[in-house]
């Protein structure tokens, strides 16, 4: 099974901005790029809230192309499309996570 995920052009700057724009997103975010080409499961994520709620907001990111979901069994692992991302916004995620003030999002 394989999950969909957008071609780089096909990442839009309104799609990215609009998931970053959740502070539980960003708490993910921040986690996958401190733990950079680390794959990560949604339970690393559960203190953030349900599994339920943390599907969904880990759906959004995918969608969105700022995340990668690669289907093994039962478990996904998201990455961080940081080369993507940097490819085609160059310096946005850097701008977008210095300007997270620590406390303004739950930690993983």
């Amino acid at each position: 099974m394989s999950l969909p995920h957008p071609t780089l052009d096909q990442i839009t700057l309104a799609g990215v901005l609009a998931v970053l724009g959740d502070a539980t997103r960003l708490a993910i975010i921040r986690h996958l790029a401190a733990n950079d080409q680390m794959r990560t499961n949604c339970e690393q994520f559960m203190g953030l809230g349900s599994k339920t709620n943390i599907s969904y907001h880990l759906a959004k990111l995918r969608e969105a192309g700022v995340t990668r979901t690669e289907v093994q069994g039962t478990n996904r692992l998201i990455t961080l499309r940081r080369a993507d991302l940097d490819a085609r916004f160059p310096g946005l995620l850097d701008s977008i996570l210095a300007s997270v003030p620590s406390g303004a999002v739950i930690d993983v």
